[in-house]
C-alpha cells in the first residue's frame, strides 16, 4: 500500500470483481470497495465496511443493486440499503456510512483518506 497526497493505493484494478466488493484496511479502518458494472456504465465506490445495524465489518459482502437512480449495497445481516454515492441508509435516514473518494489510475485502485 502506497500513499501520495492522501490517496492510498490499495489494490490492482484486476483485484475488483464486477458487481461485488472487497475489503481494504486503510489507516486502521476497514473500507469496502465496490465495482458496479452494467452494460453502459462502470463505477467504483468506497464506503466504511462497518454495518451500523449488524455491528460488524461485513458490508463488502453485501449485494449490489439499484433503487431508482441510486446504486446501493444491501447489508448482508439485516438487509438495510445504503446509497454508495452518499452513504445514506435508505431504510433509516438518520444512519449513514462514511464515503471515501475512490478512483482507478493505471490499474491501481486509489482511496483518498482524510488529512
Amino acid at each position: 500500500m502506497t500513499t501520495q497526497n492522501n490517496w492510498v493505493s490499495v489494490c490492482s484494478g484486476t483485484d475488483l470483481v464486477d458487481n461485488s466488493g472487497v475489503c481494504a484496511l486503510i489507516d486502521g479502518k476497514e473500507v469496502a470497495i465496490f465495482k458496479f458494472k452494467s452494460a453502459n456504465d462502470e463505477q467504483v465506490f468506497a464506503v466504511s465496511n462497518w454495518d451500523p445495524f449488524g455491528k460488524a465489518n461485513v458490508l463488502y459482502r453485501g449485494l449490489l443493486g439499484s433503487v431508482d437512480d441510486a446504486k446501493v449495497v444491501i447489508a448482508p445481516l439485516y438487509k438495510q440499503r445504503y446509497c454508495l454515492a452518499t452513504g445514506t441508509c435508505l431504510d433509516d435516514e438518520s444512519v449513514s456510512l462514511t464515503v471515501y473518494p475512490v478512483r482507478i489510475e493505471q490499474d491501481n485502485v486509489l482511496v483518498q483518506v482524510a488529512q
